[in-house]
């Protein structure tokens, strides 16, 4: 656990670094100090938990970690990245294995709390039962276990979380974006190219911006997609980009991927509306066969009953005027969802790396959700 007594020392740094960002990162998404210490405290408290995880029934963070022991540097996007990066952190850092899992677990605590600034927008005005209801998922085991880890999840998990709070405000925010998008692009590439694609429709379908505006701002996502998309597609392994053979080869091979084992599942076969079940609220609780089965059961069912009170939100209310760019949210949740559904045959995977965009969908569903206060008069 501690190599030496720089590992020890450096551990303690990191966990006291993070806990100091935490509060100084409060004031820009809107949150109370002691609120953002909270977050960050659970969070920790997960990241520790995944550490014994890894120990007992072994993860790819012990990959990563041995492999930055022997002082690999992969300069390839993906799982070369995450390689690398904790390579520096070991080597040139000379952090040990904790200290390197609380490094990530900051990255992934940062991006739980963009995710809570936003929800607070979401449930600002409205009855304490929609605020309820948000705590409730910022909370969620799922979310800051997953996250709290070395490798990709914590860094795309903090890019989802910041691409949330960048669309509240985009024209105010559209940096935050672009470093939202880099992050992505860094650990899987496919899901940027999906947020380039999501941010080029938003933008060229803007009724509120000028002609000359949408025709420029359209113009550069444009020319981001061509280069970004095949770019994303050649990463993920489609042999034949251009052609549609090719995309459907690709998805037959991946549906084929990891379909044995306690979270393998025949995704093939299904219609896509099952497939998209599937992927963002299963297992149900009658699947469970484990601890961590259990609890990623309890957080579908909640996940669930909040996309059933969403849709019915959705179905029920009229049109209303929203600030923040919905369009670019809807694009890039419908998108990712339909992507990863039928590409993904394994529920523990599935658990994982829904949370790249089940946030923006949860803030979707939640704005919705909920009466606004009454004024009452006294």
């Amino acid at each position: 656990m501690f190599e030496n007594l720089w590992a020890l020392i450096s551990t303690f740094i990191v966990f006291f670094i993070g806990a100091l960002l935490m509060t100084k990162l409060a004031k820009a998404f809107n949150m109370k100090k002691s609120r953002s210490l909270l977050i960050y405290i659970w969070h920790t408290i997960f990241c520790f938990a995944y550490i014994i995880y890894a120990q007992k029934y072994g993860a790819d963070a012990l990959m990563y970690y041995a492999r930055a022991l022997e002082g690999a540097l992969i300069y390839k996007f993906g799982t070369g990245a995450a390689i690398t990066i904790t390579t520096f952190l070991v080597q040139g850092f000379g952090l040990g294995f904790i200290g390197c899992f609380l490094f990530y677990n900051i990255l992934g605590a940062i991006g739980l709390l963009a995710f809570d600034g936003a929800l607070k927008q979401a449930t600002i005005n409205k009855t304490a039962f929609s605020g309820k209801i948000a705590t409730l998922v910022i909370f969620l085991p799922s979310v800051s276990f997953w996250s709290s880890a070395i490798g990709k999840d914590s860094i795309s998990f903090l890019s989802a979380g910041l691409a949330l709070w960048a669309a509240l405000q985009l024209n105010k925010r559209i940096w935050l974006m672009v470093l939202a998008v880099a992050l992505m692009m860094i650990v899987r590439p496919h899901m940027a190219g999906i947020m380039v694609i999501a941010l080029a429709m938003s933008v060229m379908f803007d009724k509120k911006a000028s002609i000359i505006k949408r025709l420029l701002l359209g113009s550069i996502s444009i020319v981001g997609v061509a280069i970004m998309v095949p770019f994303a597609l050649d990463y993920a392994g489609v042999s034949d980009a251009a052609s549609s053979e090719g995309l459907i080869n690709y998805v037959e091979t991946r549906q084929s991927y990891n379909t044995e084992g306690g979270g393998g599942v025949d995704i093939a076969n299904m219609s896509l509306p099952m497939q998209l079940f599937t992927y963002a609220f299963r297992p149900i609780i009658f699947e469970a066969r484990s601890i961590t089965a259990l609890a990623a059961s309890l957080d579908n069912l909640i996940l669930l009953y909040l996309f059933i009170l969403g849709v019915y939100a959705l179905i029920k209310k009229k049109s209303q005027n929203f600030i923040e760019n919905r369009k670019f949210m809807w694009v890039y949740v419908i998108l990712s969802w339909i992507v990863l559904a039928m590409t993904t045959a394994n529920l523990g995977i599935a658990v994982r790396q829904k949370w790249m965009f089940t946030p923006i969908l949860i803030y979707l569903l939640l704005s919705l959700v909920g009466s606004k206060k009454k004024n009452i008069r006294y």
